[in-house]
Formats: C-alpha cells, sequence, structure tokens
C-alpha cells in the first residue's frame, strides 16, 4: 500500500459507498493506519491509497478512529482558519476556513452505525478527509491569495506526477 500523489486521477473521483464490512475492509483500514503513523499524519482516506470506497481513518491525540460511509449532519456557523496539509500534497501548508464544529454519522469497522459532535481538529480532519472521499482536495478551498502562493509549487507537483512519481517513495 502506498500514498499516492498530487495528479493521480483516483484523488479526484468521487468515492463508492462501502457495501460490505468485512475482514479485507478491517484489513485495509488497520494497513491505512500503519501508513497514516509511518507518514506522520493525522487522516488518510482510500483514495489516497487508489481505492475509490468511502472509508479514513483518523487519529489525534491518541484517539484512533476508523470512519465508514462518513456523512456530515450539521455544521456550526462559527468558522475557523487554520492550516492543513496533505499527505498526496507533500510540501504545501496553508490555511482553510472551516466550520469549527460538525455532528457526524459513519459507521465503524464493523458496520457500527456512530453519531457525534467533532470540534476543533477532529472537525476539521474529518471535513479535509470526506473532502477527499468527494474529490476535492485542499488547495481547492485555499483562498485565492493562497491558490496563487503555492501555485508554482502545485505545477512542481504535476510535473513529477507527469513524468512517473505517482506514489510517496520516502516512507518505504
Amino acid at each position: 500500500m502506498k500514498i499516492v500523489l498530487f495528479g493521480h486521477p483516483t484523488l479526484k473521483k468521487v468515492a463508492e459507498k462501502v457495501e460490505n464490512f468485512d475482514d479485507e475492509l478491517r484489513e485495509t483500514l488497520s494497513e491505512m493506519v500503519n501508513l497514516m503513523r509511518k507518514a506522520n499524519g493525522v487522516g488518510l482516506a482510500a483514495n489516497q491509497v487508489d481505492i475509490p470506497k468511502r472509508f479514513f481513518v483518523l487519529e489525534y491525540e491518541g484517539v484512533l478512529k476508523k470512519v465508514v460511509n462518513p456523512e456530515i449532519l450539521e455544521f456550526s456557523e462559527e468558522k475557523v482558519d487554520f492550516e492543513e496539509g496533505c499527505l498526496s500534497i507533500p510540501g504545501i501548508y496553508k490555511k482553510v476556513i472551516r466550520p469549527k464544529k460538525i455532528k457526524v454519522k459513519y459507521f465503524d469497522e464493523n458496520g457500527i452505525e456512530v453519531q457525534e459532535e467533532l470540534d476543533e481538529m477532529w472537525a476539521r480532519a474529518f471535513q479535509h478527509e470526506l473532502d477527499h472521499l468527494d474529490g476535492i482536495l485542499f488547495t481547492e478551498r485555499l483562498s485565492v491569495m493562497n491558490k496563487r502562493l503555492v501555485a508554482k509549487k502545485i505545477e512542481v507537483l504535476k510535473k513529477d506526477f507527469s513524468k512517473g512519481r505517482i506514489y510517496r517513495e520516502d516512507l518505504d
């Protein structure tokens, strides 16, 4: 299992709903947790490892969540501006405005429904990973000014991808 880089078509696909909560799903989620930790990430979506399915893993302050078929039920009106990065877009970190709190529904790896309210970092990471499942990268949510500031780095990533740099090789 490897993390795909900016330019990979799976990153732009809307992921498909998970129908089977089986050993293969649980094993894939565990592998994703290991890879996310190796990359020092807070979250990792399935399409970042070239699996166009609706699941992701999150870990923050020692708490791990394996999230399948996520939905956001409510967004707070209060928004916060906070720096984000992405394991598929190495080297780019910019502020993104997102709702501070969200109410979510998802299933765990065993198909048990979970509903909870998330705030601060949990809310941000959940929204970031759910965007992945909808084919949206955090760079698309940047202000016009920040998009200009990262444009050259994005062009370098596009060129690298066109030359065959498809996966993150720094985690092998």
